[in-house]
């Protein structure tokens, strides 16, 4: 059953221990998970019912168990940073033109000569950038002013749960519970109303923050938990934020939070029908021979434009020379772009300057030409769950991310497989996934990382 197996000793680890899984079960579940569209323990009920999703993790019988319980997705997730994801991206697309070439020298003629571009510039490459929405509660001050108030008040009850010496402090929660509900349940609550709620909200929060203080004080040992002293200080820098546009009467802070439990997502403005405003993780994309490929994931909002150069010198770096042809959109074609471009002999398709002739248009513009980067987005967002990001932790959503785009080359290379034989493009899929999980565990080893060899080899 298992096709990569590790001795002990080229390892260097114990013997005793929980039975290290093997990395085709742990990839191919990620892999399942994302095509299916299906949550963590969805995914392990589906690969337990099905014995076809069991073959393809390798098992040569059916069997009942599960194979890894479903809180170790979150644990793989971290295993499999944006580094690993990139190095599988590249290898896929590697393997497709090592196919490629061996199919263009048996149609090429011996006297021909092969191909090449503009001064060594090879190939096409098309950039574009979008928002994955991460899955939170729609923001708002009010309600963001009342989850920090809940907080306090678990807090005091927890402070008071450790030193029961006096009595306990007032916190009003019940009637900040009604002045909060006031507000929230209206329909249609005017600015002054809304403002009004929010003055209230903040005056609560003031006065359990001196409580808090107050409280801690009388403690020699920090007694709060982790877990709680993190909230702590997150709904205060959240109360900052929200007094500063309170006094400014205005809505716009650096580095505002919108969720409390996910402190590291920011609003990100795109001005689109369906929202002008996403909460999450921005991207930037390439995409190569209709493989995609992660150039940036920020959390903050960044112009995509101001970047091409850096875009297309990762490239050369990637490739080994520059393109050939480049397709973006209205925001990279300045003219800074366009001049260094023109010095490297690329190609930019897009709109001229000033005032074109017809005949410009159609040498520089076709109609429908970054058509396959938009339905890559919209297969992610649709098909794949990108438009849903439903990790809590920072780099957990960075890898669900950067595993919904391995998913779509995966889906492209099998697609491009299945014209040949009936089964061919399974084979070439377990034959990807087996040599992309032996290079990783190669660069773990150079790279002396035993507890993270620990989890992918059996």
């Amino acid at each position: 059953m298992s096709w990569l197996t590790c001795t002990t000793n080229e390892t260097h680890l114990k013997a005793t221990g929980r039975p290290a899984l093997n990395p085709r079960v742990l990839i191919g579940a990620v892999i399942m998970k994302h095509m299916l569209n299906l949550d963590d323990r969805e995914t392990i009920a589906q690969i337990t019912e099905n014995r076809y999703l069991l073959y393809f993790l390798g098992y040569s019988s059916y069997n009942k168990q599960p194979p890894f319980d479903a809180a170790l997705f979150v644990d793989i997730r971290k295993r499999l940073g944006q580094e690993l994801i990139a190095e599988m991206n590249q290898k896929i697309h590697g393997f497709y033109l090592e196919r490629t070439a061996v199919k263009k020298d048996k149609s090429r003629k011996d006297d021909d000569e092969p191909p090449s571009g503009t001064d060594g510039n090879k190939g096409e490459v098309i950039y574009d950038a979008s928002v994955c929405p991460q899955d939170i509660a729609y923001p708002t001050d009010l309600g963001l002013l009342n989850k920090s108030r809940e907080i306090t008040e678990e807090i005091i009850d927890e402070l008071h749960a450790a030193d029961r010496s006096g009595k306990k402090p007032r916190t009003y929660r019940e009637i900040a519970r009604k002045n909060y509900l006031k507000v929230a349940q209206n329909k249609n609550p005017s600015k002054k109303v809304i403002r009004k709620g929010i003055k209230s909200q903040l005056q609560y929060l003031r006065r359990n923050f001196r409580t808090i203080e107050k409280m801690l004080d009388s403690f020699e040992v920090f007694p709060l938990s982790h877990k709680l002293q993190r909230k702590y200080w997150i709904i205060q820098t959240d109360y900052e934020q929200q007094l500063k546009m309170w006094v400014c009467r205005g809505h716009q802070v650096d580095d505002r939070i919108v969720s409390i439990h996910e402190p590291h997502v920011r609003p990100i403005v795109r001005g689109k029908a369906r929202a002008k405003t996403e909460c999450g993780a921005k991207i930037h994309m390439s995409m190569v021979d209709g493989f995609a490929f992660l150039d940036t994931l920020s959390w903050d909002a960044f112009n995509e434009g101001s970047h091409l150069k850096d875009y297309v010198e990762e490239y050369r770096s990637r490739f080994g020379f520059y393109p050939e042809k480049v397709l973006a959109d209205k925001l990279y074609c300045t003219r800074e772009n366009r001049k260094w471009l023109k010095e490297k002999n690329i190609k930019l398709a897009a709109k001229p300057l000033g005032r074109p002739s017809a005949k410009a248009m159609e040498k520089h513009v076709r109609p429908g030409e970054r058509n396959p980067i938009e339905g890559k987005f919209g297969q992610a967002k649709n098909g794949y769950g990108m438009n849903r990001i439903r990790a809590r932790l920072k780099n957990t959503s960075q890898s669900w991310i950067a595993s919904i785009i391995l998913v779509l080359n995966l889906v492209k290379l099998a697609g491009m497989a299945l014209p040949c034989l009936s089964f061919s493009a399974w084979r070439k899929l377990k034959y990807i996934i087996k040599s992309i999980t032996i290079q990783i565990i190669e660069n773990l080893k150079a790279q002396n990382k035993p507890r993270e060899l620990s989890g992918l080899v059996i």
